[in-house]
């Protein structure tokens, strides 16, 4: 069974930082980009960051660019996106995704095929 499961989110102040992770399973893990993608109800899906299958290229929304970093640890089949200097407009429910295509720009969040339950990241001001 596919399984991408995250974890970390939380209630954080402004400025502050979150980990999330997201742990894969059921798939060759190794073969797929891994991204992240956010929503707040009401809004499209936006885009946030992602990760190619060979861990060595990363891409992001401008949105985050400078403050959120994507990475991967292979042994653990795990993704995380580190976010730095959080404000209220990063507050969404976060999702972790794959594709199997090789990649090379952030994907829309619509060409992601599977995606986990999500997990909820708020930033007060």
């Amino acid at each position: 069974e596919v399984q991408l499961v995250e974890s970390g989110g939380g209630l954080v102040q402004a400025g502050e930082s979150l980990r999330l992770s997201c742990t894969a399973s059921g798939f060759p893990f190794d073969d797929y980009a891994i991204g992240w993608f956010r929503q707040v109800p009401g809004k499209a899906r936006e885009g946030v960051a992602c990760i190619d299958s060979s861990r060595t290229s990363t891409y992001y929304a401008g949105s985050v660019k400078g403050r959120f970093t994507i990475s991967s640890d292979k042994a653990k089949n795990t993704v995380y996106l580190q976010m730095n200097s959080l404000r209220p407009e990063d507050t969404a429910v976060y999702y972790c995704a794959r594709i199997y295509y090789p990649i090379t720009y952030l994907p829309d969040p619509q060409e992601y095929d599977y995606w986990g339950q999500g997990t909820q990241v708020t930033v007060s001001s």
